[in-house]
């Protein structure tokens, strides 16, 4: 089950690339200046194809990243889902006609050597389906309030400084989304209907509303180099807490916990150098 659930989040990770690389062909589009474009602040773009195949293709996304984490630990799924920035290097070169510098492959080749080691040395296994509320509580009152200090602190900043402090306070959104949903996959032993009685699924809905939005703030406050590694470190880090914590999670420390490290550190290194590259930044899309 561990290889299906890799396997759906990766496809899901594919998803949201994909996803995002044609709603931005389709945004690029009506840049000022292009033949048939229309006036700055128009979103005439949402009526083209390639921005309803996006939509399309983030409710199949949404949907292959439900079932993996019906089928595998958090603490496995989450950080596969780091992958989407790889996906995205990729397809953005093919759509946008402008491949990948060698500084560029170099941090794609890191980023997946990085997330292979990690997995491999932490190894998570085991777990439970549904989580006591008890233990909810536990791990969301300290969450939130460091959500809280995060947020009001990134808003009193300004430029790369302010998308990092928001990024990781986005992190945690995303992350406390993802178990809530995972919890509400293990109602579903009760039968559909049973899940619409409970709060996991209201929450999950809330957190997961609130950490988008918080995401558009993020990515205005500044480059997406700034806020990207806090987004995706931030993220897998967390899940693998929330893993352990919330569902009994198991994953491998002792001696391995350096190379662990090193891993993570390796993940952070390579996500600064793709964020930063123009075909995820989006800066290649005047050229397209």
């Amino acid at each position: 089950m561990i290889i299906v659930s890799v396997v759906l989040a990766l496809l899901a990770a594919l998803g949201n690339a994909a996803a995002s690389v044609l709603q931005r062909r389709a945004a690029a589009a009506d840049l000022p200046g292009r033949t048939g474009s229309h006036r700055l602040g128009s979103l005439s773009f949402v009526r083209r194809p390639a921005w309803r195949w996006g939509a399309g293709l983030l409710l199949v996304s949404g949907l292959a990243q439900a079932l993996a984490l019906a089928t595998g630990p958090l603490a496995v799924v989450q950080p596969v889902m780091t992958t989407e920035l790889l996906f995205t290097s990729v397809l953005a070169a093919a759509v946008f006609r402008r491949p990948p510098g060698a500084r560029t492959w170099g941090a794609f080749l890191g980023m997946a050597l990085g997330l292979a080691a990690f997995l491999l040395l932490a190894s998570p296994t085991g777990g439970v389906e549904t989580v006591p509320p008890k233990r909810w509580l536990l791990s969301a009152v300290p969450t939130a309030a460091v959500s809280f200090v995060l947020i009001t602190v990134g808003m009193g900043l300004r430029g790369s400084a302010r998308a990092a402090v928001l990024g990781s306070a986005t992190a945690i959104g995303f992350s406390f989304t993802a178990a809530l949903i995972k919890d509400t996959l293990g109602l579903l032993s009760g039968g559909v209907g049973a899940v619409f009685t409970t709060w996991q699924i209201y929450a999950a809905a809330a957190v997961g509303l609130g950490s988008f939005l918080l995401l558009q703030a993020t990515l205005r406050a500044g480059s997406l180099a700034a806020s990207q590694p806090a987004l995706t470190l931030g993220d897998s880090l967390l899940s693998v807490i929330l893993g352990v914590l919330l569902f009994e999670e198991r994953i491998e420390l002792g001696w391995r916990v350096l190379p662990e490290a090193a891993a993570l550190g390796l993940i952070a290194f390579a996500s600064v150098h793709l964020s930063s590259s123009p075909v995820v930044s989006g800066k290649d899309e005047q050229r397209w």
